[in-house]
C-alpha cells in the first residue's frame, strides 16, 4: 500500500504568503517612487546646470567681446596719437636742421669778421687806429656770437623736446603693442568653445598673476600716456614756432649789420698747424687703440662663446639626470658639483658679458672720440684754406657763388665755399 511524500521543512500560512507578496509590492512602489523621485531631482539639475553654464558662457562671451571693444576703442585711439607724434616728431627735427643751419651759416660770418679783424692788427705807426670799421666789425663779432647763442640754444630746446617726444613715443609704442597682443589674445578665448582641439585642464587657472592691475589703474596708464603725448605735441608746436620766429630775428639782426662792415681778415696759420698735426697724432693712437680694443672684445666673445657651450653641456646634464627612476633621483655629489658648475659658469658669463660691455663701450667712445677727431681736422683745415683768403673776404658775404672769382690761389681757396644760402646773405 503506498504512502503519502511531505517534504520536510517549515510550513507558512497564508496569511504569511499574502503579506510576503504586499510586502515586495510595497517594496517595489516605493523604489519606483524614490527612483522616479531621483530621476525627476537629475532631470531638475541638468536643466538648472545646463541653463547656468550655458548663461555663464553667455556672459563670459559678452565680457570679452566689450573687453575686445574696449582695448580696440584704445588701440586706435594710440594709434591716431602715434602717427601725430611721427608726423610732430618729423616736423620739429626739420625745424631742429633749419636752425642748426642757421646756426652753422653764422660760423662762416663769424670766421670773415675776425678775419678782418686779425688783418687789420697788421697796420702799423698811426694807421694803427680804431676807426668806424673797426667797430662796425666788433659790433658785427657781438651781433653773431649773441644770434649764435640764441640759436644754440633753440637747438638745445629742440634736442631735448625731440628726446621727449621720443619718450612720450616709445610709451604710446609699448602700450600699442601691449593692447594688440591682448586683442589677440582675447579674440582667440572667444573662438574656444567645447569642439576647440587645444583645450585643456590647467593648474590653478584662477590664480591672480603676480602683476595684475585693475580697470581703472589699466585705463589711466593709457589715459596719462595719451595725455603726456598730446601735451609734448603742443610743447613741441609752440617751440617749432619759437624756433621759426628766432631764425627770422637773428637773420634779420645780422643782415641789418652786416651791412656796416666792409673788411674781411686772416686767422693765423701756425695755430691751426700745431692744432692739425696734434689731432693728426691723437687720431693715429686713437686709431691704433681702437684697434687693440676690437682684438679684446674678439678674444671676449671667443670666451664668451665657450663658457656658454660649457653651460649647455652643464644644463643638458642636469636636465638628463631629472628623469633618474624612483630611489635613483637622489641629490649626490655629482649633482652637487652640476649645480655649482652651473652657478659658477653663470657668474663667468656674467662677468665676461659684463666686460664685454664695458669693452665695447669703451670702443664706442673710441669712436667717438676718432669722430670728433677727424671733425675737428676737418674744420681745422677748412680754417686753415680760410686764413690764406686776404683782400677778398669780404666779397664772399655779397657776392654770388657763381660770379665769385677770388683773386689769387683760385684752386684752394674755392674748394671749400660756403653755399648758396649763406653768400647770397
Amino acid at each position: 500500500m503506498a504512502s503519502l511524500s511531505v517534504k520536510p521543512g517549515q510550513r507558512f500560512t497564508m496569511p504569511d504568503w499574502q503579506n510576503n507578496s504586499l510586502l515586495i509590492s510595497a517594496d517595489a512602489e516605493q523604489q519606483r517612487h524614490n527612483s522616479h523621485h531621483i530621476r525627476q531631482e537629475g532631470r531638475a539639475l541638468r536643466n538648472e546646470t545646463g541653463n547656468q553654464a550655458r548663461w555663464d558662457e553667455h556672459n563670459t562671451r559678452t565680457f570679452l567681446n566689450d573687453r575686445i571693444k574696449s582695448v580696440d576703442r584704445w588701440r586706435e585711439a594710440l594709434a591716431r596719437c602715434l602717427t601725430d607724434i611721427d608726423l610732430e616728431i618729423d616736423a620739429l627735427t626739420k625745424v631742429k636742421e633749419a636752425a642748426e643751419n642757421a646756426l652753422q651759416a653764422k660760423n662762416l660770418c663769424l670766421d670773415v669778421a675776425i678775419e678782418c679783424l686779425t688783418f687789420r692788427e697788421s697796420r702799423r705807426d698811426i694807421d694803427v687806429v680804431r676807426d668806424p670799421v673797426e667797430e662796425e666789425l666788433l659790433r658785427e663779432v657781438k651781433v653773431i656770437e649773441k644770434t649764435k647763442k640764441e640759436l644754440q640754444q633753440r637747438v638745445d630746446d629742440a634736442f631735448k623736446q625731440l628726446c621727449l617726444l621720443k619718450e612720450a613715443r616709445q610709451q604710446l609704442s609699448c602700450d600699442h603693442r601691449h593692447k594688440l597682443e591682448t586683442l589677440e589674445l582675447d579674440r582667440q578665448c572667444v573662438s574656444f568653445n567645447v569642439t576647440s582641439g587645444n583645450i585643456s585642464f590647467k593648474v590653478n587657472p584662477t590664480r591672480i598673476p603676480d602683476g595684475t592691475t585693475a580697470v581703472r589703474e589699466w585705463e589711466l596708464n593709457s589715459q596719462c600716456n595719451k595725455d603726456r603725448a598730446e601735451a609734448e605735441m603742443r610743447a613741441s608746436v609752440d617751440l617749432r614756432g619759437a624756433i621759426t620766429l628766432s631764425i627770422a630775428q637773428t637773420n634779420n639782426e645780422l643782415d641789418a649789420q652786416r651791412i656796416a662792415t666792409e673788411f674781411a681778415l686772416r686767422k693765423r696759420i701756425r695755430d691751426m698747424e700745431g692744432a692739425l698735426s696734434e689731432l693728426r697724432w691723437q687720431e693715429q693712437n686713437t686709431l691704433e687703440e681702437i684697434a687693440e680694443m676690437e682684438e679684446e672684445i674678439r678674444q671676449l666673445e671667443e670666451d664668451l662663446r665657450k663658457r656658454t657651450l660649457d653651460l649647455k653641456v652643464a644644463h643638458t646634464r642636469l636636465e638628463t639626470r631629472t628623469y633618474r627612476p624612483h630611489v635613483e633621483l637622489c641629490r649626490d655629489q655629482a649633482q652637487y658639483g652640476l649645480t655649482d658648475e652651473v652657478q659658477q659658469l653663470e657668474g663667468t658669463i656674467r662677468a665676461l658679458q659684463q666686460k664685454r660691455t664695458e669693452s665695447q663701450d669703451a670702443l664706442d667712445a673710441l669712436y667717438r672720440q676718432l669722430h670728433r677727431i677727424q671733425t675737428d681736422i676737418g674744420y681745422k683745415t677748412n680754417s686753415l684754406q680760410l686764413d690764406n683768403k686776404c683782400m677778398d673776404t669780404r666779397r664772399k658775404l655779397v657776392i654770388p657763388v657763381e660770379k665769385f672769382e677770388p683773386e689769387v690761389d683760385a684752386v684752394n681757396r674755392t674748394r671749400n665755399l660756403p653755399r648758396n644760402s649763406q653768400l647770397e646773405l
